[in-house]
């Protein structure tokens, strides 16, 4: 019990002053970890295109816009085989996807944002009616950036999808790191708990979803991210793991 109770006094020592040491410091402006969301918004007036490569010659397209400073909106569709050779097998809808920040990030308290995205990630499986990686459906996300050799940030949320065909209706949980390395280069982590795909019909194996990230950003305007996913082999369809690319752009009207 003593050692427990030092190692929480030092984690919160260490966390009261990465706050203090940088009462300046920006908010967090990832509007993602990696799949799961930050509490990040875009600003009113801005608008984000995202083009993302995945398995099996898959396309993912986004498209979000800064309603107000604490308001975005945005859609996003999809296929597999849309690069190489086979028929092209696309997503059954548009997906939709709205965040409002509710609190704003304070030197002793996280930004806190609401909001819902129908996108999933990886192919869309009909006979389940759901995607490899369950959309994030309702969601609270919250995050708290630091000055520590440049920006660190911790993100983690809750969130419950509305894909539950396979029978698995838990609620689930996400957490996730970023750090900078220099004004171009950024590292992200992120873990989803997968609570909700782990009994029933589900296809994943108990082990959660870890997934990783390289971002390298040109002009806060373009970033290319270079995406490690499912590191934990959480896929009973997909041997091993997978490797990913983004492309980013964010312009204002």
């Amino acid at each position: 019990m003593k050692s427990q109770y030092f190692i929480k006094s030092v984690l919160f020592s260490l966390l009261f002053f990465l706050s203090a040491y940088n009462q300046n410091i920006e908010a967090v402006k990832s509007l993602s970890i990696i799949d799961c969301p930050t509490a990040a918004t875009l600003e009113r007036g801005s608008f984000l295109g995202s083009l993302q490569v995945y398995n099996d010659g898959g396309l993912l397209g986004y498209l979000e816009v800064g309603l107000t400073n604490r308001m975005m909106f945005g859609i996003s569709y999809g296929g597999k085989n849309l690069i190489g050779s086979g028929q092209v097998d696309w997503n059954p809808l548009v997906a939709v996807n709205i965040r409002y920040r509710v609190i704003d990030e304070a030197l002793s308290f996280p930004a806190i944002a609401v909001g819902y995205d129908g996108q999933g990630h990886g192919a869309y499986l009909d006979s389940l009616s759901r995607f490899e990686e369950k959309s994030k459906g309702i969601y609270v996300a919250a995050s708290k950036s630091f000055n520590f050799l440049g920006t660190l940030a911790f993100h983690g949320g809750l969130n419950y999808s509305f894909e539950r065909k396979d029978s698995d209706k838990d609620l689930n949980g996400f957490v996730g790191i970023e750090k900078s390395l220099n004004n171009e280069l950024s590292i992200f982590a992120e873990y989803d708990l997968a609570m909700n795909d782990n009994t029933g019909k589900s296809i994943g194996q108990g082990k959660g979803y870890l997934n990783a990230a390289l971002k390298w950003t040109f002009q806060k305007k373009l970033q290319i991210d270079f995406l490690w996913k499912n590191i934990l082999s959480n896929n009973k369809f997909i041997d091993g793991s997978s490797r990913e690319i983004r492309i980013s752009y964010i312009e204002y009207f």
